[in-house]
């Protein structure tokens, strides 16, 4: 396979100070570069910034740009696209580490969403960056054999998907006891 792991993912942030301080303080992750320039090396385009990378436990990265002097909103989303959609997504080890992330979240005054669960295959915690970015906190809760379920049952939920673009046949498609439920 081409693609092996993924090294970052890069947003833009009102303020980098601030952004490793949450990054570190709340949610523990690893500060370990930080770079600047007057011009975009990939294009050569004037736009002073300073790119910014903490990393996970197995070695992934999530980074951001401020960039004082360019216009635009800072999450960089699409107006048009329902604020939920675009957001980090961390894994846990557990139920257990999520709900004491949970609470801690809370205890240091942010605002948590959740538990949801996902399909019985994610159960997951949201809140929101200082920057204003989505993000949230999961723990994979489906099991191997649910795992091989939902890979051979890819195509066909996407199929359904392509031909319908809506899930109200869905449970008689493909049953209840996919846990599928409209």
């Amino acid at each position: 396979m081409l693609c092996k792991s993924l090294h970052h993912a890069a947003f833009r942030c009102k303020d980098a100070k601030e952004t490793v301080e949450f990054y570190t303080n709340v949610l523990g992750l690893k500060f370990i570069h930080a770079m600047g320039e007057d011009h975009v090396p990939s294009t050569g385009a004037y736009s002073p910034h300073i790119h910014i990378f903490f990393q996970m436990e197995d070695g992934s990265c999530i980074a951001f740009f401020e960039l004082p002097n360019d216009p635009g909103a800072v999450s960089g989303r699409d107006p048009e696209t329902p604020g939920w959609v675009q957001h980090f997504a961390f894994r846990v080890k557990d139920v257990e580490t999520l709900l004491q992330a949970k609470a801690d979240l809370e205890s240091k005054g942010v605002k948590v969403l959740g538990p949801v669960n996902h399909d019985d295959f994610l159960l997951s915690i949201y809140f929101f960056d200082p920057s204003g970015h989505r993000l949230e906190l999961g723990v994979h809760t489906a099991t191997p054999a649910m795992d091989e379920e939902y890979e051979r049952d890819a195509q066909a939920v996407l199929m359904h998907w392509d031909e319908r673009h809506n899930w109200s046949e869905r449970e008689l498609i493909f049953g209840a006891a996919h846990g599928y439920k409209h």
